[in-house]
């Protein structure tokens, strides 16, 4: 698999200065975890997911998390289970099928063991689990029984928390909770791909809930808990993880509303203008503006419910031929002993030493999601995008 990878070769040739690189889900760690983009969930329970699966696939989703948690009714968790086994083997028997990245949401930790064993051969299609409102106390058990099921079924199996507690909202109690993550997660570091924030649940704790046109860094009291959970287990000298963006809750079926405007245009004729002022007109600028505020508060990826939400996020995941030019200038062998030079560009200082994390995460980034032309920006990026 690959980010745009669904859209012809040539049409990549003319929008990439480089192109996203191909993975699978043996791919490094490292790699995927820069990789997982928009990560699309779906209820467990749907009765044709081998078939929403394969299509989304076809529409560029690289990785799906299928829940038998928050998504579905108490009542209901023993039949996503069943329809869990039988839509892993329908996928499994499909000649040339390729599908995303898939993890399952569980609620307990005793599922991990039984699902990989219900699973059966259809188990190889499973790159893991996501572990439901995750501290040191109720988390290390998960990571426990994913690690006897990896043993057990003699595949790699990775874990992807979801900070969703109270205790982590909570002044008082925060730094604490904060500091039992990261000894669990520590502790199990080769199996945890990613960290995963739960803003609605957040939310949910003082009776809030943001509004189309505010990002969840609008509301302060989340806001505050995303800069701790970076500042504490997302930093940049080796201690971190990958932290994803929060979900994304309003949504309209914009690419079915453009897609006649933007047929009818030559490739990269676009006016960006006027597809700007559609893009607020349908109420997704909210999440454009929160993308580029979760990149800009080190964040990676984003929790997505609705496919119209996966292309903008892959689009504003896209290096621009500036960012790759600056990263390049500071990671040359010869800037080993820092300075400042001025970008190639002419437009900044780039400060080789305080700047050097920056340019490495940007490269990890170029090399998922690829780096744009000089003159290709997030709408030729997002017109190409849309499926056929």
């Amino acid at each position: 698999m690959r980010h745009f990878g669904h859209i012809a070769p040539e049409v990549r040739k003319r929008l990439f200065h480089q192109e996203p690189c191909a993975f699978t889900a043996d791919s490094p760690a490292r790699l995927l975890s820069a990789a997982l983009g928009a990560t699309l969930y779906s209820p467990a329970t749907r009765p044709r997911l081998a078939d929403d699966i394969v299509k989304q696939a076809g529409n560029g989703v690289v990785s799906m998390v299928l829940c038998l948690e928050d998504s579905i009714g108490d009542a209901d968790v023993a039949a996503g289970e069943e329809n869990l086994v039988r839509q892993f083997a329908d996928l499994a028997a499909r000649p040339g099928a390729e599908p995303p990245l898939l993890f399952i949401r569980v609620r307990t930790p005793e599922q991990i063991p039984d699902l990989v064993r219900r699973l059966g051969p259809a188990g190889r299609l499973l790159s893991g689990f996501v572990l439901p409102k995750f501290t040191e106390e109720r988390g290390i058990p998960f990571l426990e029984a994913l690690t006897a099921a990896e043993s057990a079924g003699g595949r790699r199996l990775f874990a992807m928390p979801v900070l969703e507690s109270p205790e982590l909202l909570y002044r008082e109690s925060r730094v604490e909770t904060l500091e039992g993550i990261f000894r669990a997660v520590d502790k199990y570091r080769d199996r945890v791909l990613a960290l995963r924030l739960g803003v609605t649940d957040f939310c949910s704790s003082y009776g809030l809930r943001r509004a189309p046109d505010m990002t969840a860094y609008d509301v302060q009291v989340v806001a505050s808990v995303i800069a701790d959970v970076v500042n504490m287990l997302g930093r940049a000298d080796g201690t971190g993880f990958t932290v994803t963006g929060p979900v994304w809750e309003y949504f309209r079926a914009s690419e079915r509303m453009f897609k006649p405007q933007l047929r009818q245009s030559p490739f990269l004729q676009v006016q960006a203008a006027e597809l700007r002022e559609r893009l607020i007109a349908h109420a997704i600028d909210g999440l454009l503006r929160e993308i580029s505020l979760d990149q800009a508060n080190g964040l990676l990826g984003k929790t997505c419910i609705h496919p119209s939400h996966v292309l903008p996020v892959h689009a504003l995941s896209v290096v621009s031929h500036e960012e790759f030019s600056d990263a390049q200038d500071i990671l040359r062998p010869e800037r080993g002993g820092g300075g400042v030079l001025r970008s190639a560009y002419t437009n900044k200082m780039n400060e080789v030493k305080p700047h050097r994390a920056w340019a490495e995460r940007t490269l990890l980034r170029a090399e998922a999601f690829g780096v744009a032309h000089e003159d290709v920006g997030f709408v030729e990026l997002l017109a190409a995008g849309i499926p056929g």
